[in-house]
């Protein structure tokens, strides 16, 4: 059997799970962050380690300023909120991406919520935040720069982002779309997908566990023969 230690999900979907709600995109992305509450909590209890969850690429500054003014706050509100229910289920807050393109008040509640839970030993919740994979391996291989003769393997993942952090399992995608969008191309080479057509505020725990139940099952060859 399978051990699942981390899960990577796409939360695709908040904008036309609002938009059919006849709502603004705003309302989407606030159910969407209710419905990270829901799955974290779900996650730690199963035992699951590491919980990737794709919150904000670098190509989202593209979004309208509106949007991406609205999505700040959201986070804002996020790391301040959450704190007390991260503690309770002994889950650990980290980040991964470029976090300089943030206000420096924003950068300063990432870090207030990292320290706030770094003694935390279950589940470790990572939000992907102005993060994608190419700028990640770029700037993963610039730090590897200094190191004389070939950059190895080792070397690169000791500079990526998820420096010390398990290959993905499972990557799950919400909201209908088959592609990965720049999330975690490295980590996630021999990663079993998964796409579902559940706008992200609509997946469910249940969905969750159908996942996971038939990851359990899957036979992995990582290349070989088994």
């Amino acid at each position: 059997m399978n051990d699942l230690v981390h899960l990577a999900i796409i939360m695709d979907g908040n904008g036309r799970w609002a938009k059919r709600q006849g709502k603004e995109r705003s309302f989407g992305h606030k159910e969407g962050a209710k419905k990270v509450r829901e799955i974290t909590k779900y996650a730690a209890k199963m035992g699951i380690e590491y919980l990737t969850l794709y919150a904000f690429s670098t190509e989202n500054w593209n979004r309208p300023k509106a949007e991406v003014s609205v999505l700040m706050k959201l986070l804002s509100k996020y790391l301040h909120s959450e704190i007390p229910t991260l503690l309770e289920n002994n889950i650990r807050f980290d980040v991964i991406g470029d976090m300089s393109k943030f206000s420096p008040s924003l950068q300063k509640e990432i870090t207030y919520a990292k320290e706030m839970t770094a003694h935390c030993t279950g589940l470790r919740q990572i939000l992907a935040i102005n993060y994608g994979a190419h700028d990640e391996i770029l700037r993963a291989i610039n730090k590897s720069l200094h190191v004389n003769g070939e950059i190895t393997k080792e070397i690169l993942e000791s500079n990526l982002d998820t420096a010390g952090i398990p290959p993905v399992d499972v990557l799950i995608r919400t909201g209908g779309d088959c592609r990965l969008s720049n999330f975690l191309l490295w980590q996630a080479a021999y990663a079993e997908l998964f796409f579902s057509k559940t706008l992200w505020p609509d997946f469910s725990v249940g969905e969750l566990e159908t996942i996971v139940s038939e990851y359990l099952q899957t036979e992995r060859r990582f290349g070989g023969i088994v």
